[in-house]
């Protein structure tokens, strides 16, 4: 591994698994599955760190940059513990209204920009007149 990956691993955590995760992962982790984007889900038992959660602690070391979004809708649901069975164990299919993934926009040039809006292209819409300011006493 190069200087450079190294330093990236050690002072960042959007570049994907950072050293400390990497020691969480190889001491108490547990493979569970990845996902057909590359991600890799572990989980592994411990301590109660919040009791409406239980004892179990899942997460995700993301393939590439860490983006949230890249975590299909199954996998979301065994992370956020709204079902026990991870995807790995069970026939998953995908519902016919999932999308396939997305890369998330916001900060660069195709970014979700609504009609009226100062980033958007072409010309706002004009002024209304259904505003009346606010006045002390009335």
């Amino acid at each position: 591994m190069a200087l450079k990956d190294t330093l990236l691993r050690i002072f960042t955590w959007w570049n994907g698994q950072t050293v400390s995760l990497a020691l969480t992962t190889a001491r108490s982790g547990t493979y569970v599955g990845s996902d057909e984007l590359g991600n890799k889900y572990y989980r592994a038992m411990g301590p109660l760190i919040d009791r409406s959660v239980g004892p179990e602690r899942r997460w995700v070391v993301y393939n590439g940059y860490a983006d949230a979004s890249k975590v299909p809708p199954g996998w979301r649901g065994w992370l956020c513990h709204n079902v026990e069975v991870p995807p790995s164990e069970e026939d998953y299919k995908p519902r016919a209204w999932e999308r396939p993934h997305v890369e998330n926009q916001t900060g660069s040039p195709d970014a979700y920009r609504p009609k009226g809006s100062q980033l958007s292209w072409g010309a706002r819409p004009a002024a209304t007149g259904d505003y009346v300011p606010w006045t002390p006493g009335e």
